[in-house]
C-alpha cells in the first residue's frame, strides 16, 4: 500500500477529523481509504474516511464535526451511512462513511472464510479494509481486521466468483447478453445502459478473480485493471466499445467482442 505524504494538505485533514473522532467513546478506529491511499489519486478526489463504531454516532454530533460546512449533508445514507462536505478552508471534499465492527468483520469473514461470491463487485470490502490506512485504532480492531485481509486470495474464492459471474454474462437463459438483446430489441436505451452496467461487474468480477485480486470497486477499474497480470487482449477497446455502443447502435457484437475476449484469456489460464 502507497502511505501518503505525511506532511500532505489532506492527510492533515484526515488527521484532524480522525482526531475529533477519537474523542468519541463508540468510535473504534478511523481508517484513510480511496484513492489517496494509492498512486492514483488526483485532484478531484475525496478524502475518504471510514469510521468504525461499535454504537451509531447522534447526527448533531457528526454535525458539529463538519464544523457548519456549506452544503454539508449529514445523515446522508444513499448507500453507507455516511456524511459528506466540503472543507471550508482547503475546497476538499470530505467523504466520511460509518461502518459498525461487527458488521465489517461478517463482510470479511463472507469471503475469507467462507467463500460467499456475489453478482459483481464479490471482493470489494476486503479490498477496502487492506489497503486503508488507520489513523486510529482504540483497541486494535481495525489492526486486527487488517491482518486478517493480508491472506493470501483462497482458491475456494477465486472458483465461486468465476462460476456465479462467467454464466451470467452471456451462458444463462437470463444472461447479461439475453437482456441486453431484449433491450436493443425494444429500442430501450435505459435497459440497455442498466444491463450493461450489470455485465460490465460481472466481467470485472471474474477478471480481478482470476488475477487472485481483491476488487478495487467501482473507480478506475481500466487503470486496475491494466496492472493485472492477465488481462485479454484488447481489453481497453472492447470495454470502452461496448459502453459508447449503448449510445450509437452495435451494443450486442460489442457485448459478444467483450466476452469473446474473457473467453480466451480463461482458455488459456486452463490450458496453461
Amino acid at each position: 500500500m502507497t502511505e501518503p505524504n505525511s506532511g500532505s494538505r489532506e492527510l492533515r485533514i484526515a488527521e484532524r477529523l480522525a482526531g475529533r473522532f477519537a474523542s468519541l467513546p463508540q468510535v473504534e478506529a478511523v481508517a484513510l481509504a480511496g484513492s489517496r491511499t494509492s498512486e492514483i489519486a488526483d485532484g478531484d478526489s475525496d478524502i475518504d474516511l471510514y469510521v468504525y463504531v461499535t454504537e451509531d454516532i447522534p447526527l448533531e454530533t457528526r454535525a458539529e464535526i463538519a464544523g457548519g460546512a456549506a452544503n454539508a449533508e449529514i445523515g446522508n445514507a444513499t448507500w453507507e451511512p455516511g456524511d459528506e462536505w466540503v472543507d471550508s478552508e482547503t475546497g476538499t471534499r470530505i467523504d466520511v462513511m460509518y461502518r459498525h465492527v461487527r458488521w465489517m468483520e461478517e463482510q470479511i469473514n463472507r469471503v475469507l472464510l467462507r467463500h460467499e461470491s456475489s453478482a459483481g463487485y464479490s471482493t470489494c470490502f476486503w479490498y477496502n479494509v487492506l489497503f486503508s490506512r488507520a489513523l486510529f485504532d482504540r483497541s486494535g480492531c481495525f489492526g486486527a481486521l487488517h491482518r486478517r485481509a493480508a491472506v493470501p486470495y483462497p482458491a475456494e474464492l477465486k472458483r465461486a466468483i468465476v462460476a456465479k459471474n462467467y454464466r451470467l454474462l452471456r451462458s444463462t437463459q437470463s444472461s447479461y447478453l439475453r437482456q441486453i438483446e431484449l433491450a436493443v430489441k425494444r429500442n430501450d436505451p435505459v435497459s440497455m445502459n442498466h444491463r450493461v452496467a450489470a455485465l460490465l461487474a460481472s466481467y470485472f468480477d471474474v477478471l480481478f478473480a482470476v488475477n487472485e485480486v481483491p476488487h478495487p470497486g467501482e473507480k478506475r477499474l481500466l487503470q486496475h485493471a491494466a496492472q493485472c497480470r492477465h488481462v485479454p487482449a484488447g481489453m481497453e477497446q472492447q470495454v470502452r466499445a461496448t459502453v459508447e455502443a449503448v449510445g450509437v447502435g452495435g451494443l450486442v457484437a460489442r457485448v459478444n467482442e467483450l466476452v469473446d475476449g474473457l473467453d480466451a484469456l480463461l482458455t488459456t489460464l486452463q490450458r496453461g
